[in-house]
């Protein structure tokens, strides 16, 4: 924790000095629109031609009695010491990383989850095969289990649900982010919000013309990353200086940074399976030398090929390599890259790059 410190503690002051050298006026101060349009920051009024809402997303926290008791993925990234048992309550991309880096550290874990389907937005098998290594490794899943209190026991919390009792050190609710929009004031000025976000048009737009949004704060169907977030905002830049263009987005990648990471973009594999466009291909590659050589326990992809032009348009990768690969595959899909091109390019060998002219 000390060395995570002295790398993300200068961070703040870092940005604000940049910020002030480029002549940026900051105020750090709770902001809202007012019925005048004004943006009020503290003691300040502020007016402007285009504003731009870009306020994120928070934890959800579920509303159950005891709820004062959870504890947040903020809170766990500055734990001094881990506990010796931990609970997630949650089966999300944030609620596996955060499993993953407590059983590594020695902990207890368990992760639960409301249904039997977590990471839903990743391949099914893959993400089956993900959590039985997790559970290989002990951490203990509870699936189709709902919490409804929480209850403190001396030095430990007790989860209670329907025929369920769970005694834990410390719990966190990873069960999704809820957009920062209830105290900016939005009804003041016209912005329409939904249960995803501020409502926007292909202009990053907000139902008010002045009004802009981006960032994980926005109601679209693109992935909430810290990438996302930047496109916008050079989008905007953009915008403001007289590009007329509607925003675009390529195919993005997403990715759970787990033990092992499972990573996909692109057209997915369930499509795929169903329809005669597509060859979906599917490897093993724990016994290639690429993986045998580091002792990998988990190594697989599937990857989406479209017969009409022998182009790749989709991938899944399941190993502790996945980022590295998942961001190849997604050069090939943006750029068109025909597969026999591809195959032209005499790569690093042994390497994962070299590899994938096999899941080809």
């Amino acid at each position: 924790m000390r060395k995570k410190r002295q790398y993300t503690n200068p961070i703040s002051s870092a940005t604000q000095n940049s910020l002030t050298a480029d002549g940026v006026d900051t105020y750090h101060e709770h902001a809202h629109f007012n019925a005048e349009g004004l943006v009020e920051a503290g003691n300040e009024q502020l007016s402007a031609d285009k504003f731009v809402i870009a306020t994120g997303q928070r934890p959800s926290i579920p509303d159950i009695a005891g709820h004062q008791y959870f504890k947040t993925s903020t809170d766990f990234l500055n734990l001094d010491e881990m506990p010796s048992d931990v609970t997630f309550i949650g089966g999300g991309y944030i609620g596996f990383e955060l499993a993953g880096i407590a059983r590594a550290a020695g902990a207890k874990v368990h992760l639960i989850h409301h249904n039997d389907r977590p990471l839903k937005q990743f391949d099914q098998q893959l993400g089956q095969q993900a959590i039985d290594h997790l559970s290989e490794i002990g951490i203990d899943f509870h699936f189709n289990t709902e919490v409804s209190q929480i209850t403190q026991v001396g030095a430990q919390f007790v989860l209670e649900g329907d025929q369920f009792q769970l005694p834990t050190d410390m719990v966190f609710a990873t069960a999704g982010r809820t957009p920062n929009v209830d105290t900016l004031g939005l009804e003041n000025v016209g912005v329409n919000v939904d249960h995803h976000g501020v409502v926007v048009n292909e202009h990053l737009q907000t139902t008010n013309p002045t009004i802009f949004a981006m960032g994980d704060v926005v109601s679209t169907e693109q992935p909430k990353l810290t990438p996302v977030a930047g496109y916008e905002a050079g989008y905007l830049a953009k915008y403001f200086g007289g590009a007329p263009a509607p925003i675009a987005f390529k195919a993005i990648p997403t990715m759970v940074f787990g033990q092992p990471s499972l990573a996909q973009v692109g057209v997915p594999a369930s499509i795929a399976a169903d329809n005669d466009q597509y060859l979906l291909i599917t490897n093993d590659m724990h016994k290639w030398y690429s993986y045998h050589r580091l002792n990998e326990p988990v190594a697989k992809a599937k990857v989406v090929i479209d017969r009409n032009n022998e182009t790749v348009v989709g991938a899944t990768i399941l190993s502790n390599h996945a980022d590295y690969l998942i961001n190849i595959f997604t050069l090939m899909i943006n750029q068109h890259m025909k597969i026999s091109d591809f195959n032209q390019e005499i790569l690093v060998y042994p390497t994962f790059a070299s590899d994938i002219q096999y899941l080809v």
